[in-house]
């Protein structure tokens, strides 16, 4: 078994992911959590302590850590003798800190594909620019690298490919669909960091239609969706992570995603992004100081983590999948739906980082205990579904499915 786990990142996520760890420690083993405030580290290690979450005594520890820097990851893991490393930091981080685990030897598991700053929505697929290029170098080194393990991409994966393996004969589309029907009270706020948020919706919106890719943009396809507890939400096609995996690797001809947006959120970006305040691009002002504009609206937003508390309202995501079946059209909807006040009594973070938080330790634990110690780079619908489903529903991400037999959980 590998144990023990290195948390890199401080936010609402890493907070999730913390407190299930300790929930888990009797699989996981010591925990440490790292960024480059460790202050916010020993926060979550405050709060673990107080809602007494640690499952057996083991070690729980804040450090600092610049994780852009490799010598000091490899250092940090070789240190605490960490055999998992859970990357919940920027998705600026990531290859950084794969060269870390390469190096040392240690699992690793992110839940967002790398970025460039310096770039915004690059050729697709976007998982071939960076991450597969390294597919080679993680199998030579027998590291274990998950790509993608939170819930959009990380579950939505795994529901794809349940559907492919268990469901169907032939699937024909996956249209996978997010909707946060819960309010956060604020007059407008981003759920996760407000920088990588406004990336994903400033570029081109890729989807993988008829077997090629074809670019729109922003809020130019929208379509109602009625969805199982959050009913009739309004949705629009985005591009997204999953999409640049799942076409590839399934084979399935129509991938698409699809976020729920109000029309509030949507005309405050647009006029966010018409003043130019979305820019990457420094400009200068009339005191001679230059200025992001996108890194001061990151400044003057609220802190994603704030939201927690008053937090109210469902989430609900899953996929659409349609095909044949015994020669008969189908269609199918696996699903989860998350309560933002009950993620927070229970962890102290939002609905959206809980849904994205708990599959990274449920890939942990799978690691831990050999299922998903491949050994080699892998995305999610590249592994088995039924484990990871079947942890997540032991933990706290029960899966449902809504076909022609009605509407009820899926136990594994």
């Amino acid at each position: 078994m590998k144990k023990n786990v290195l948390i890199i990142g401080a936010g609402g996520v890493a907070q999730v992911v913390a407190h299930k760890c300790a929930q888990n420690n009797d699989v996981l083993g010591d925990i440490y959590i790292a960024s480059r405030t460790v202050a916010k580290c020993e926060a979550i290690v405050a709060s673990i302590n107080e809602k007494k979450s640690l499952k057996t005594e083991g070690r729980l520890e804040a450090h600092a850590l610049d994780a852009m820097d490799v010598d000091a990851t490899k250092a940090l893991i070789e240190k605490t003798g960490a055999r998992i490393v859970i990357n919940v930091g920027s998705a600026f981080l990531n290859m950084s800190v794969l060269s870390a685990c390469i190096a040392t030897g240690a699992a690793y598991i992110d839940t967002a594909i790398h970025e460039d700053p310096l770039k915004i929505c690059e050729t697709p697929p976007w998982y071939a620019n960076y991450e597969w290029k390294r597919r080679e170098e993680c199998e030579k080194a027998g590291v274990t690298a998950i790509l993608g393990a939170g819930f959009d991409p990380g579950v939505v994966n795994a529901y794809a490919k349940l559907a492919y393996d268990e469901y169907f004969d032939t699937v024909e589309s996956i249209d996978i669909v997010d909707i946060n029907a819960g309010s956060h009270g604020r007059y407008f706020a981003t759920n996760f960091d407000p920088e990588i948020n406004f990336r994903e919706f400033t570029g081109q919106v890729w989807s993988w239609q008829n077997g090629e890719w074809v670019s729109n943009t922003m809020f130019e396809i929208g379509k109602e969706w009625d969805l199982p507890v959050v009913g009739k939400q309004m949705a629009y096609m985005t591009g997204h992570d999953e999409v640049h995996s799942l076409s590839q690797i399934l084979g399935v001809p129509n991938v698409r995603f699809w976020m729920g947006f109000g029309e509030h959120y949507i005309n405050v970006f647009t006029v966010l992004k018409n003043l130019g305040l979305l820019s990457e691009q420094p400009v200068k002002t009339a005191e001679g100081q230059d200025v992001i504009p996108l890194k001061l609206v990151k400044a003057v937003l609220p802190d994603p983590g704030s939201l927690a508390p008053t937090y109210t309202g469902k989430t609900c995501i899953g996929d659409l999948v349609k095909g044949v079946k015994d020669g008969k059209p189908r269609e199918v909807f696996i699903y989860n739906v998350a309560d933002h006040k009950e993620a927070f009594d229970e962890v102290g973070s939002q609905g959206i980082s809980f849904t994205a938080g708990v599959p990274a330790v449920a890939a942990a634990m799978l690691i831990a205990t050999g299922e998903w110690d491949v050994k080699k780079m892998a995305n999610v619908e590249d592994l088995p579904a039924q484990p990871f489903l079947g942890v997540l529903d032991r933990i706290g991400l029960p899966t449902r499915i809504k076909d022609e037999q009605g509407d009820r959980a899926l136990t594994f």
